[in-house]
Formats: structure tokens, sequence, C-alpha cells
């Protein structure tokens, strides 16, 4: 599932640096953080999302899809609001951007549980990380980005395996990734109008109220369960509030360029996750759509921006 790379750019709506909102627990964190390279900080960021979507995964027999997206948002909101305390005294642009990007993150969610309770957690991040490739694509001009393009594509040909993919999973995983495009695209605008984490907050604030009260009508009381709870819980430890910290901390130190081609390793480690714990086996041409897909993604990425 997507993880946040947006929100290190501290500032305000005017354009101002804002003051630190960070609270104490944040800040020790922030410490901590500093003794781990920044590599290290992203691969295990990817390992925690995709360790946490399976665990979505075993929860959707008794939450549904719907009731595991709310109590992901909510508890991920919940947590993110206590350890960085965002004010919401901001001006009409910034609070557009938060309302846009919670929106967005809400709807991606959605759809990737949706498309994860029909098809491997492998296949569904190889689709999703379309979205973001394609934002790398965006405006190319040069034959090797067309290459790259190419290469994605026939890594979507090859993921069709013996024909048993759900077409229905294959189009929701389509949509998050357009989702996550969307979302990539807020999330720069949101680092420029809000400070530190406090973005993010607000956004995940406003991505759990909107999925909320669809979760609670699908699922009901089934989300009271005190087992259902407790794994909601760890999967919005595991899925947001973990790895949106480890990329922040890990953009602070280290160009945008390398982080994205370290991010492109996701779809091959959500295939990895999806066997180990969810005993998910790919056909060989599904690895080798997953191998595309990632060789594609981290081509765009390093020539997007080479004086990154």
């Amino acid at each position: 599932m997507a993880t946040s790379n947006t929100s290190n750019t501290a500032g305000t709506g005017t354009g101002t640096p804002a003051p630190s909102s960070r609270s104490p627990l944040t800040a020790s964190a922030g410490r901590v953080f500093d003794t781990v390279p920044p590599t290290a900080l992203v691969l295990l960021g990817i390992v925690s999302v995709q360790v946490g979507a399976a665990l979505a995964k075993n929860l959707f027999s008794a939450a549904g899809s719907f009731g595991t997206v709310a109590l992901r948002l909510f508890f991920a909101a919940a947590v993110l609001m206590l350890l960085w305390r965002p004010s919401p005294r901001m001006n009409r642009r910034a609070w557009t951007v938060v309302l846009g990007y919670g929106a967005v993150l809400g709807l991606m969610n959605l759809c990737f549980y949706l498309a994860l309770a029909r098809i491997p957690l492998g296949i569904a991040v190889t689709i999703e990380f379309l979205g973001p490739l394609g934002v790398a694509l965006a405006g190319a001009r040069r034959w090797l980005d067309a290459f790259w393009a190419v290469l994605a594509g026939g890594g979507v040909v090859l993921m069709e395996g013996r024909g048993e993919l759900d077409l229905v999973g294959c189009l929701f995983a389509l949509a998050a990734g357009v989702c996550w495009g969307l979302y990539i695209l807020l999330g720069a605008a949101l680092g420029r109008h809000t400070a530190e984490g406090g973005g993010l907050a607000l956004g995940m604030a406003v991505a759990a109220l909107s999925a909320v009260p669809f979760g609670v009508a699908d699922s009901g009381t089934a989300l009271l369960q005190p087992w259902v709870l407790a794994a909601g819980i760890g999967v919005a430890l595991l899925s947001s509030v973990i790895p949106y910290s480890l990329d922040l901390e890990a953009l602070r130190r280290m160009p945008p360029r390398v982080f994205g081609i370290l991010m492109s390793l996701e779809p091959a480690v959500a295939a990895l996750i999806g066997l180990v714990v969810l005993r998910e086996s790919l056909y060989w041409s599904q690895w080798a759509a997953v191998l595309c897909v990632v060789v594609a993604s981290a081509g765009a990425t390093r020539a997007v921006r080479p004086d990154a």
C-alpha cells in the first residue's frame, strides 16, 4: 500500500515556515531514527506496510473490506493526531488541499482493500504501482521513458498468468493506482501548505471521517470485538503510522529520486510477503510481471530528476 512521501517540506499557506508541532514522543522517535541509515528506514517502511496489508487481508472475514478500512484509518488518524497535535488554524487554500488529500487517501485505501479481497497481495500492489509510475512518466519526452512505459505494459500482460485473476479485483487495484497518482500530486501541495506531519495527521482524520460511516454500516457491531479492534490497531500502525513516519524521516535525509528508486521495490516485497504470510503463490509469468514493473518504476524514477 501507498506510503507517504509528501509532508517533508514545512510551510504554511502563506509560504512562511510554521513552528514545529512535534510532541515529546515524536521528538524522541526522531532522535532514534537519526541512528538508522535512511535506506534502512525506507526498506523497513516497505516491509511494514506490506505486512500490515497481509494482516488486513486476514481481517476481512470478520470485519469486511469496508470495516477494515474504517479501523485502519480511524486508529491511524487517532495516533497521528496525538503525535503531531496539528493546529486547525490554516487558511482556506491549506484546508482545501487537506480535504482533497484526505478524500483521495480514503478512496485509495478502500479501492486497494476491495482489490486485496479478490486478488493476491503481490498482484494488487503491482497493478496499483502503475499509478505512481504514470506520474513519473507524465510529460516524458525521451525514447528511454517510452521504453519504461512499454516494459510496464508488458508486465501488465504477463500478470494475467493462466487467466484466473478476478477482473473486478484488477479494476479496483487500477483505481487504487489512479488514486495513488492523485495522492502524490496532492501530497506535494500538502507539503507546501502544512507543517511537518500536521497535514498528514489532518488528512488522515478527513479520510477516517469519510470511511468510518461506511465501515460501521457494512460491518456493524463486528468492529467492536476486542480481537478485531486489536487487529485494527495493528493494521493502522503497520500500514500507516510506522511507514509514514519512517518515510518522512528518510526523505529528510536523502534525495527524493533515491527514495523513489527504493520505493520501486514495493511490488516485489508485496509478492514475497504474500507468499510467506498469506501462502499466495504466483505463476512464473506473474513473478516476471512484478519484475517488469519494478524495473520500469526504478528506471523511470531514476531518469525523472537526474540532478536530484
